[in-house]
């Protein structure tokens, strides 16, 4: 892991914490963070959970000054107290800004890689979201296909140029869906505002059997996002879905969005979801905030994040067999049957969609996340969303 150090710059603690140093039970004391030397850690002593900054802010689309959130973040961060459970993290400093765009690019994707292959689970602050399609070419060796969960008010992507676009935080979403060789599955968008998303996009997800899910969606009912969450293995947040009212550091923020409350209680569904294996928190830009409350929200999606994630339940079906509960139903005029599967852990839902074609007696499905709703859906006879689309994937 000590390879990884040539991308670091260490941070300074002195210049973030508080005038009497940090409390025994507050995140300072307890994150081991590269201040003289780069963490190390025995085989059996490994991390699970590594913070990383990116000072990197030249693709950050009319938004310049996102090289300074993380230790912005950090300040705030390092006082949060920690929740019941013993952690393990460590904060590996900042990836500083390479010559050009494309080697801060390069150093993230191994950094990624390396982390995401030894198990231990980044958690990245941006810089802009541009930075996202870095994140993405991290998982490109693990040889799997990959669902992402982007949470934003756009898109972000470029309908007018779609093959020969530039790549900033506007038009990453093009660099990752032709990006060769493809291992992206599927496309998770959250919290999207209509009035700043193109006919012509939502077609093309239409086309792609992408997600794409409105904030009034989901606006007071948080839980309805949660599948789509536990479905990504990558989870990209962008500061601009939060309303400028709740987080106003950053030059683009808007008047409508996500509060902050609920930004959290995204982030906590990430954390809780056994299949996320990176986050990053982007486009935060200090120069926007001089009170720093843009600042502090982050640092408790990421407090929030953590929590989730120190109350996994290890969940994912279907093992044992006993811990779950199978349901069962025909839509009219179906040859086959949609199978459901409850966790008797947590009360989450899945769906089963089969990869048609198998003749073998074990047939091969593909688990999606859903919602007891889509349960609901399918005993009245109608045939949920979610399947639908998955099922065209998986032809």
């Amino acid at each position: 892991m000590s390879s990884l150090s040539v991308f670091f710059s260490p941070i300074s603690i002195a210049s973030i914490s508080p005038e009497h140093g940090f409390l025994n039970s507050q995140l300072g004391n307890v994150i081991q963070a590269y201040e003289t030397d780069f963490p190390t850690w025995e085989e059996n002593e490994q991390p699970q959970l590594a913070i990383i900054g990116v000072q990197e802010d030249r693709a950050s689309v009319n938004n310049n000054g996102t090289d300074k959130a993380p230790d912005a973040v950090r300040k705030h961060l390092y006082t949060l107290y920690q929740g019941d459970y013993k952690m393990n993290i460590v904060d590996l400093g900042n990836i500083k800004a390479g010559n050009t765009i494309q080697d801060t690019y390069v150093a993230l994707k191994s950094v990624v890689e390396e982390l995401v292959k030894t198990n231990i689970l980044p958690i990245i602050i941006g810089g802009g979201q541009d930075l996202t399609y870095a994140q993405y070419l991290g998982y490109q060796n693990l040889e799997r296909k990959i669902e992402l969960a982007i949470v934003d008010s756009r898109f972000d992507l470029n309908q007018e140029e779609a093959e020969n676009v530039s790549l900033n935080s506007r038009s990453y979403v093009n660099h990752i869906i032709l990006h060769q060789p493809d291992y992206l599955f599927n496309l998770n968008s959250i919290a999207y505002q209509t009035y700043l998303v193109s006919k012509e996009s939502i077609n093309m997800y239409d086309k792609l059997f992408f997600n794409a899910t409105r904030v009034g969606m989901i606006a007071g009912k948080m839980d309805q996002s949660e599948p789509l969450i536990r479905a990504a293995d990558l989870i990209s947040f962008d500061i601009g879905a939060i309303r400028a009212s709740e987080a106003p550091g950053n030059a683009n923020a808007i008047p409508n969005g996500l509060y902050g409350d609920e930004a959290c209680q995204l982030a906590r569904y990430a954390g809780m979801s056994d299949k996320c294996t990176s986050i990053g928190f982007y486009e935060l830009n200090p120069t926007f905030d001089p009170m720093e409350q843009t600042a502090m929200l982050v640092s408790q999606m990421i407090w929030c994040f953590i929590d989730g994630y120190y109350n996994r339940k290890q969940d994912t079906p279907l093992y044992p067999k006993s811990s779950y509960i199978i349901y069962r139903t025909t839509l009219e005029n179906e040859e086959h049957e949609l199978v459901f599967v409850k966790s008797k852990k947590s009360d989450r839902w899945w769906i089963q969609v089969p990869y048609f074609g198998s003749k073998s007696v074990n047939e091969r499905y593909y688990l999606v996340p859903c919602r007891y709703e889509d349960y609901q859906m399918a005993v009245s006879g109608e045939m949920p969303d979610l399947w639908w689309k998955t099922h065209q994937k998986l032809q």
